[in-house]
């Protein structure tokens, strides 16, 4: 075969800058928003063992945590909280001198340029663990609603810029929806978890947020890792009753769903790149078997290569230093 045969690809790889020129995919500190935990009655941060560099952080350290956030260039917080009371409607979601309301209003006056996310779930504050009311070892759905419409309005009260509900309720969207705007919050988006498969890449997470279900499993309502088609009815019933960005939960293991849902809608798409993906990377390079660096640029900049505009990550931190460099 003649040489003038073939195409050389290789002409555009030449060099580093070379590379830099023609790369179609690019990360920056404000495609992250940075998962924070905040636990309640803490005077000290405390580690969480299960995902190294990631901490509860104490309410009363909150502002040394966003001037790290701010020096780093990041530009947008998910908040969680840890309760130090649970009971079995999670009243301290919608309390609204609850840790995660305190945190928003804190950050809100401390550092308004930053974006909050507020995380709408009943999980963290339910003694039993799971994502709404239970009856009778049922998941109750639609008395479930009231209550996480409830949260939703004491955390756009308290300033949350997002709203972001991950219960895996059906019609969580259309009664958070209803209820924002009968409250006089028509203006606050709605950030679904639109896509959130029963993954067993969440156990980190448990620890960091004390959510683990106390019987049972959310095989009910979160979704079958086997099913792609569901995801698209699952993004369908969203869009239509009212969401203004959707998540896809996990990543990783999910990039079909993120690639499918970015050619078929076009809102802005959400990756969550959660607390398994990001374990299991900091435990592999410990022992020095992966390049950090280069294994999670190569990892965050496939999420947005497969259609993602945010990623919400662990990573937000070391990468932003990365960036800088």
């Amino acid at each position: 075969m003649m040489a003038n045969e073939f195409k050389r690809h290789r002409r555009l790889r030449q060099s580093a800058s070379l590379r830099s020129m023609v790369r179609e995919t690019h990360l920056h500190p404000e495609d992250f928003i940075f998962p924070l935990f905040v636990v309640e009655g803490a005077t000290e941060n405390n580690d969480v063992g299960s995902m190294p560099g990631v901490y509860q952080v104490a309410y009363n350290n909150l502002k040394t945590e966003l001037d790290e956030i701010i020096e780093l260039g990041l530009t947008s917080v998910i908040i969680f909280g840890v309760p130090e009371v649970k009971d079995p409607y999670g009243k301290e979601a919608y309390n609204d001198e609850g840790i995660v309301q305190k945190s928003i209003r804190f950050i809100k006056d401390y550092a308004p340029q930053l974006t909050v996310v507020a995380d709408t779930c009943l999980c963290q504050y339910t003694d039993h663990g799971h994502c709404g009311v239970v009856n009778g070892g049922v998941i109750e759905n639609d008395t479930s609603l009231e209550l996480l419409a409830k949260t939703a309005v004491t955390q756009a009260e308290a300033g949350a810029d997002i709203i972001a509900p991950s219960n895996m309720m059906d019609g969580f969207v259309t009664y958070i929806r209803k209820a924002l705007d009968e409250s006089g919050f028509p203006q606050i988006p709605i950030m679904s978890y639109a896509v959130k498969y029963s993954s067993a890449f969440y156990g980190p997470f448990r620890d960091a947020a004390h959510s683990t279900p106390q019987f049972g499993d959310r095989d009910t309502y979160q979704m079958d890792p086997a099913n792609r088609l569901e995801a698209k009815r699952e993004v369908k019933s969203d869009l239509e009753e009212g969401a203004d960005f959707l998540i896809i939960k996990p990543a990783l293991s999910y990039m079909d769903i993120l690639r499918d849902t970015r050619e078929e809608t076009d809102v802005p798409l959400v990756a969550y790149n959660v607390s398994g993906e990001y374990s299991m990377i900091k435990a592999a390079a410990s022992q020095g078997w992966v390049d950090e660096k280069a294994i999670v640029t190569e990892k965050l900049l496939s999420m947005k290569r497969a259609g993602a505009d945010l990623i919400v990550t662990y990573h937000a931190k070391d990468m932003a230093r990365w960036l800088k460099e």
